[in-house]
């Protein structure tokens, strides 16, 4: 048990590095008058959003605990003791409240470092940078040190991998949940401002008169910051829990533990070795320090696997995984960074119009696929293969290690991602705040390696997601035969063929509700921003100012009233499969469900992208620039999208997390009573 009680060491330094980060950019001086102004609106708005959300989960996820106390992993009503039951219940409260507390956190730290950040660049890049990616450090070592350190302090505590799984489900099912309600609410806002700011009126992206601009940049906060964190958060705590029940009947948990724990330590070295020089590449600086963390958690972990007797092939199968991810990141970049061919295809495309900018850009998107897909397909191979003359369960768990190797430089992409927005939304406040063009300019360079960093751990989190779940199937098969039961996942089957074919639907039809939300709330956001230029007099001319308020309380109403259904849909299916086809069918269920989740999560994040960079690319200058019929049809194309990267695509992640978390919790429910045998 040496490995968890090093995992919660290094959990504990971990914190205490973002602790220090925290407290180095709240130091920091903050522009007054306008800039203030903005930023403690975000922060003000993006709490309030927070807390009406968590509220609805709370209750939500009180009402799972008190079914899990009843029925997990054994129905109170056949006898025993209560105790594995209350131990679950526990344990899935406490993935969902440390799953809430990455949000909450990661849009604490998000609203005191997009204003120092733009009153930094007041003295340059490197200034400015540094308080962008601190303040993204602070949300990726505070979310994986609080996910190893709950799954190491649970496990020591229950010695229970049951405890675990419940656990993850627990950050899994929040996740869900605000990953889609901080989607819903930043698209929404995203949205209205972009239609009626840009391509109606030809003001600036983030010009005050506008009445969502606020919106939108609390939106950037709970969206892509809190909603990433939670997403991350609940694959890192998932990989964990699959690879646990895998590798428990070969006695190799501290396995686990020993690189949760060493990559850990690697994320803390590359953090705080990334940093940028005056004039020089933000870009490059990210990339540097994700290379610097991959190499590191390479070395400590061979040597980590030779000093503790660990199979050199289990390390490769790690490093394979690892290696993947990086991959997959890169190409999405390629498809998406405004200095590569097809962002340049798609800006050229939209001097044709918005019909010829979503064809190329779905287009692009739809190719972007086939590397990703393969990538992760390839990894499992690899890893399987390597571990496969070891016998046994080794070739799962070979699997599972790549889940655990992808992820083990999480806090580093958690780091760069949430750099993003951050940087993005001094971008917004500098303008706001009237800060001038110099300003102007050095947030745009931060802004723009921003986007290629959201780019890259999008790819990079879907190909974990990925990677997470194929173990996760590997988990429910285990799961199915400790409870007597036996499960091939045969396609000649019926039963298995009918689970694949629902669950092949299932990422369609929840993809579908929550862009139709972000539709809908956007119409009523749209509709409240033209009675505003109606009814107040001045506002055009810059003479009034909007109100900020009504925008928000549109965007939060719609976003918790949308969120709920489409998650509690993707469980509610799961249960049903199960109950009517049994294991074979849920197998089936879960094939499908991953297959098509990936495809749609690639193809949507990947074309959004594509979009986003295509209109920053004609707003650079080129194809005619700000304000031509080009940047108009980019802009549509970039609303088209916006749901697609920021909403659906990312979601779609927690969607087969999640469903793969309840059908293993549920296997032995469905191998006992299931309609159809």
């Amino acid at each position: 048990m040496l490995w968890p009680i090093l995992s919660i060491a290094v959990s504990l330094a971990a914190l205490l590095v973002a602790a220090f980060f925290y407290r180095w950019v709240k130091a920091l001086p903050v522009e007054g008058g306008r800039l203030h102004q903005a930023g403690r609106l975000i922060q003000d708005g993006a709490f309030t959003f927070l807390r009406r959300e968590y509220r609805i989960l709370a209750g939500f996820c009180l009402g799972v605990a008190l079914l899990i106390f009843l029925v997990f992993p054994v129905p109170l009503w056949q006898g025993g003791s209560p105790m594995p039951n209350l131990s679950m219940a526990l344990a899935y409260l406490l993935g969902s409240a440390l799953s809430a507390c990455a949000g909450a956190v990661g849009i604490s730290i998000a609203s005191l470092a997009n204003v120092r950040a733009a009153t930094a660049a007041r003295k340059g890049l490197a200034p400015a940078f540094m308080a962008g990616f601190r303040g993204g450090a602070v949300m990726g070592l505070a979310v994986v040190a609080t996910s190893l350190l709950g799954a190491a302090a649970l496990y020591l505590v229950t010695r229970s991998t049951d405890a675990v799984m419940a656990f993850s489900f627990g950050a899994s099912s929040l996740a869900l949940f605000a990953k889609a309600g901080g989607g819903i609410f930043t698209k929404t806002a995203d949205i209205a401002a972009d239609l009626t700011g840009k391509v109606e009126l030809g003001i600036p992206e983030d010009d005050p008169r506008n009445p969502a601009v606020i919106a939108d940049n609390v939106g950037d906060n709970v969206g892509d910051v809190a909603g990433m964190g939670a997403d991350l958060f609940d694959s890192n705590v998932a990989s964990m829990a699959a690879a646990m029940i895998i590798a428990l009947p070969l006695g190799r948990i501290d396995l686990i533990f020993c690189y949760g724990a060493l990559g850990l330590l690697a994320s803390i070295f590359g953090v705080l070795l990334c940093r940028v020089r005056e004039g020089g590449n933000p870009s490059r600086a990210l990339n540097g320090g994700t290379y610097v963390t991959c190499g590191t958690f390479a070395l400590l972990t061979g040597f980590a696997s030779l000093l503790c007797g660990y199979s050199l092939r289990i390390w490769g199968a790690a490093i394979v995984g690892m290696a993947a991810g990086v991959l997959i990141g890169l190409t999405s970049e390629f498809f998406t960074g405004d200095d590569k061919k097809p962002v340049a295809r798609v800006a050229e495309s939209c001097k044709s119009g918005p019909a010829f900018t979503i064809l190329s850009g779905f287009s692009y998107g739809l190719i972007s696929t086939l590397p990703s897909m393969a990538g992760i397909g390839l990894a499992a191979l690899a890893a399987y293969k390597l571990c496969e003359p070891l016998g046994g369960n080794y070739p799962m768990l070979g699997i599972a290690m790549a889940a655990i190797g992808m992820l083990a430089i999480v806090g580093m992409i958690i780091s760069s991602d949430a750099y993003g927005p951050i940087v993005d939304n001094a971008r917004g406040v500098a303008e706001m705040g009237g800060l001038g063009d110099d300003v102007l300019a050095i947030t745009d360079k931060l802004d723009a390696a921003g986007n290629t960093s959201k780019a890259i751990t999008k790819g990079f989190a879907i190909g974990a997601a990925g990677l997470t779940v194929i173990a996760l199937l590997g988990a429910f098969k285990e799961t199915v035969e400790a409870a007597g039961a036996q499960v091939t996942f045969n396609l000649m089957n019926p039963l298995v063929f009918f689970g694949a074919l629902v669950g092949a639907a299932i990422p369609a039809l929840f993809s579908a509700m929550l862009i139709l939300g972000v539709n809908r709330n956007s119409q009523k956001m749209v509709a409240e921003i033209h009675r505003q230029f109606r009814t107040i007099p001045g506002l055009r001319e810059g003479r009034a100012q909007p109100d900020y308020g009504r925008c928000i309380d549109i965007a939060t109403v719609g976003a918790i009233g949308e969120l709920i259904p489409a998650g509690m849909m993707a469980i509610f299916a799961t249960l049903a499969v199960g109950f009517i086809g049994g294991v074979e069918a849920v197998g089936g269920y879960l094939t499908g469900n991953i297959v098509t989740g990936l495809l749609l999560a690639m193809l949507m994040s990947n074309a959004g992208g594509l979009w986003d960079n295509a209109k920053k690319y004609i707003e650079a200058g080129h194809c005619g620039g700000k304000g031509s019929d080009a940047h108009k049809a980019a802009v549509i194309g970039d609303t088209v999208g916006d749901p697609f990267k920021d909403t659906a695509g990312p979601s779609l992640n927690t969607q087969i997390t999640v469903v793969s978390l309840v059908s293993s919790l549920a296997a032995a429910l469905f191998a006992a009573s299931s309609l159809i045998r």
